[in-house]
């Protein structure tokens, strides 16, 4: 008897799992509700008496229930339709909720903006690139990670970060989807300390044949050019270090140990930090700098703002 009682309960009662509630159904119910009407309900939502009406019988239909009585021209809750409109008021205002504690959060904390910067890369000439970034009208949160070109880009294409920063275009890889977008370019130059400077300088290029020099590694997009301005001119300096970092090069060029190149604009920089000086220029060497991003059209807004260079910036 039990097992029959419940058998029938089953035909009768509908299956309500498996048919999953629509909330595009219940808001227009919610509005219903409040509004006292499916004509008011309609003007507040934007949308057709009919459409009210037709979502309304299908959100009844799933509950298997009548939400609604009609009282001469007014449409009244049934005590289904309370118990339901309990339940909506609940999960609209957490919904309200959710979005004022987004919009707080994001007024809080700013945009985030998750840099790679390649070790080749100098420091100063990073700072200056993110600078257009960070005067964007609202706040930007930055994160800096400092690494090895091919760690920068599997991160990349990880989504750990927006965008790398670094001093060559990004290469065809069959396993990574990335979008490499110049940035500009600057002229290089050699310095060294007053020192070295006062000695080397009137003959240059020339005087650069057995003088110590420091250079980056060889797998850095600008030791290619150096050494192809070094080879043109037949000049052979003595290299006495060689470096993946550019701010650890310079940093040896400091103490004195050797000659070091560096972005010519950033010659007041290399003083007053490095205690360094411009003795030449190389004619023809430039370095170049590129964003790398998982887009070919960039819609992080920061990224967008570096991309176009928006501010004062001018690398020469």
């Amino acid at each position: 008897m039990r097992l029959l009682l419940r058998k029938k309960l089953s035909m009768s009662a509908p299956n309500l799992s498996s048919t999953p509630l629509n909330h595009r159904h219940l808001h227009y119910f919610w509005v219903v509700a409040k509004e006292g009407g499916i004509s008011r309900a309609a003007q507040r939502l934007g949308v057709a008496i009919q459409t009210i009406s037709s979502q309304l019988k299908e959100l009844e239909q799933a509950l298997g229930t009548a939400l609604f009585t009609q009282e001469g021209r007014r449409l009244v809750l049934t005590e289904a339709g309370r118990t339901t409109l309990h339940y909506a008021d609940q999960i609209f205002l957490l919904g309200e909720q959710l979005q004022e504690a987004l919009q707080a959060r994001t007024a809080a904390e700013g945009l985030r903006l998750a840099v790679g910067i390649s070790d080749a890369l100098p420091k100063l000439i990073a700072y200056r690139l993110l600078q257009p970034a960070m005067n964007l009208p609202q706040s930007v949160r930055l994160v800096c990670h400092e690494g090895e070109f091919d760690e920068l880009l599997a991160d990349l294409a990880l989504h750990k970060l927006d965008v790398v920063l670094t001093d060559r275009p990004a290469g065809s890889h069959p396993n990574l989807r990335v979008f490499s977008h110049p940035l500009g370019e600057c002229r290089m130059g050699i310095f060294g300390t007053a020192a070295l400077q006062a000695s080397l300088a009137p003959g240059f290029p020339n005087s650069l044949n057995g003088a110590p020099l420091l250079l980056p590694t060889r797998d850095t997009a600008l030791r290619g050019r150096i050494d192809a301005w070094l080879s043109a001119r037949n000049l052979h300096p003595e290299i006495v270090g060689e470096f993946e970092d550019s701010a650890l090069m310079m940093t040896f060029g400091r103490s004195g140990l050797g000659l070091f190149p560096a972005p010519s604009l950033l010659a007041d920089n290399l003083e007053e930090q490095f205690l360094s000086l411009p003795v030449g220029e190389m004619e023809g060497v430039r370095e170049q700098f590129y964003a790398i991003s998982n887009e070919r059209k960039i819609r992080h807004p920061a990224v967008e703002a570096l991309r176009l260079g928006i501010g004062s910036l001018k690398l020469g």
